[in-house]
């Protein structure tokens, strides 16, 4: 399976950029990352950051794509990120979402896993077949029949979350039970809140209908964003990935090679 891989973070209306995401290929496997931070005087721009470069790294000694990887990973990440309030005083109250997807490249398969409520969306035949479930107060009254799902985008609480990394050193990251099969033409999404909140599903697939390339996926994603922000709005960062058979694309070329890495 060969990967189109794009990596997108922004201001937004902020001074600045507490999301973090980034992505590193092996010549059998592909992994991104994506974090949103929380807390004062620049802890969530350090903890997205610190939380991004560790997850990376962590596949990079263990390019392992299953579901027991991707939990061990994050609980690892946590653990720095705990590691990282003690040492640092001010620090003490940062914590970051981090969402984490791994793809098998040889054996067309991918696994994922989320803490907070950055999101990751899956794409098969143009249609959302999968998506990650916030750790937030909101979605908890969502799913229990006290607010439309319309609020999980709109409430006054949606910031409120139940889980982040640097919270507590146990930490129960949700990974998917089993690995997906990747097929040519499928495609993955994962956000940050700051993109999501401006993004109805709908328009992920149409806008993903009528793309050509990863990157005008994104592009015409981010001009929503733009019409529809207000000031003061959150960062807003996304990583968008193409799934191509590779005997139907051998002249394209993989827009993350093996061997490289890209951190925003």
């Amino acid at each position: 399976m060969q990967l189109d891989i794009v990596v997108m973070s922004k201001t937004g209306g902020r001074d600045h950029n507490e999301d973090a995401c980034g992505a590193w290929s092996s010549p059998g496997a592909s992994f991104c990352v994506l974090s949103d931070g929380l807390g004062g005087h620049n802890g969530g721009e350090v903890a997205s950051k610190l939380v991004v470069r560790h997850l990376l790294e962590w596949f990079r000694m263990r390019p392992a794509c299953s579901p027991e990887a991707v939990a061990q990973a994050l609980a690892a990440s946590n653990a720095a990120l705990l590691e990282e309030q003690s040492r640092v005083p001010g620090l003490s109250d940062m914590r970051a979402t981090a969402v984490v997807l791994a793809m098998d490249t040889m054996d067309a398969v991918a696994t994922w896993g989320h803490v907070g409520d950055s999101r990751l969306y899956y794409f098969k035949r143009g249609g959302i077949v999968a998506q990650t479930r916030d750790d937030s107060v909101v979605q908890e009254m969502v799913d229990a029949g006290y607010l439309p799902p319309q609020q999980l985008r709109s409430s006054p609480h949606r910031n409120k979350l139940l889980a982040a990394l640097g919270n507590e050193a146990n930490v129960e990251p949700h990974v998917v039970s089993k690995a997906f099969v990747m097929e040519d033409g499928d495609a993955f999404l994962l956000c940050s809140d700051g993109f999501w909140e401006y993004v109805e599903e709908e328009e992920m697939e149409r806008t993903l209908a009528a793309a050509d390339t990863a990157g005008d996926w994104l592009g015409a994603l981010e001009h929503s964003i733009i019409a529809r922000g207000r000031k003061g709005q959150d960062n807003y960062s996304a990583i968008a990935v193409w799934c191509r058979d590779p005997l139907e694309s051998a002249d394209a070329e993989p827009t993350l090679p093996p061997g490289r890495q890209w951190i925003v």
